[in-house]
């Protein structure tokens, strides 16, 4: 999926950081816009998943590329 508005690279972050900054860039974007998200954490899936589905926002697609997992997040 090539069509997002910001990148996020959290690659060889570790929880909490991953989902803090997906937070972060959410809040610099537009409603109706897609942040891409790289993480490197094998639980940040489960973070974001969570988080999106708590606040609204839409995963467009996960693709899991080890040891990169790759998000595609679309705002509310």
């Amino acid at each position: 999926m090539n069509d997002f508005h910001l990148e996020v690279d959290a690659s060889g972050l570790q929880c909490p950081l991953p989902l803090l900054r997906l937070k972060k860039a959410l809040n610099e974007i537009n409603s109706g816009q897609i942040v891409k998200m790289i993480a490197t954490d094998p639980a940040a899936h489960l973070d974001i998943g969570v988080y999106v589905e708590q606040t609204g926002h839409t995963l467009l697609n996960y693709q899991k590329i080890d040891p990169q997992q790759i998000f595609h997040i679309k705002k509310q």
